[in-house]
C-alpha cells in the first residue's frame, strides 16, 4: 500500500497526478453496490410507469462510467473499452456489480464505482414514489488488475 495520498503535489496543493510516464496497460476494475428495497418495492419493479427500472439503471450506469472524469475533480478521462452492468434482484433488494475495462496509464476503479453508484441512484430515484427509506449500501470495489500495483481482490470482512 502506498504510504502517502497521491493527489498532492511537493507542496501539498492538490494536483492530477502525471500518469505521462506510466506504461499503458490493460487495467479492469470492478465494483458493487446493494439497494435494499421492501418487499412492495421489489413486487412493484416490472409495473413501473417510468420503464423497467433496472434496465434504465443499467443504462445509466453505462453512461456514467463514461463522464466518470465530468464527475470527479482530478480523474484522468479515460478511453473506455468496456463497461458492463449487471443487477441482481434478491429478497432484499437489488445487487449491482459494474466493470469497466481500458487500456490506458491510469485505472478504471473510479469508472467502476461511478456506475455501481449511478445505477443504484437510478434505481432510487425510480421507485421512492413507493418508499423514501431505500438505502443504497455496501458500495465497494471488489476488484482491479493491471498497472504497476497489479491485482487486488477485496476479501471478505467477517
Amino acid at each position: 500500500m502506498e504510504s502517502k495520498l497521491s493527489h498532492y503535489d511537493e507542496g501539498g496543493k492538490v494536483s492530477m497526478v502525471d500518469v505521462g510516464a506510466k506504461t499503458e496497460t490493460e487495467r479492469t476494475a470492478t465494483a458493487r453496490a446493494y439497494v435494499a428495497l421492501n418487499k412492495a418495492v421489489l413486487q412493484a419493479l416490472p409495473q413501473n410507469k417510468k420503464g423497467n427500472p433496472l434496465e434504465v439503471a443499467r443504462i445509466a450506469g453505462i453512461m456514467a462510467a463514461k463522464r466518470t472524469s465530468d464527475l470527479i475533480p482530478l480523474c484522468h478521462p479515460l478511453p473506455l473499452t468496456r463497461v458492463n452492468v449487471e443487477l441482481q434482484q434478491d429478497d432484499n433488494g437489488i445487487e449491482i456489480v459494474a466493470t469497466a475495462s481500458t487500456v490506458a496509464r491510469t485505472g478504471v476503479e473510479m469508472e467502476a464505482m461511478t456506475a455501481a453508484c449511478v445505477a443504484a441512484l437510478t434505481i432510487y430515484d425510480m421507485t421512492k414514489a413507493l418508499d423514501k427509506s431505500i438505502e443504497i449500501r455496501e458500495v465497494h470495489l471488489l476488484e482491479k488488475t493491471g498497472g504497476k500495483s497489479g491485482t487486488f481482490r477485496r476479501q471478505e470482512r467477517k
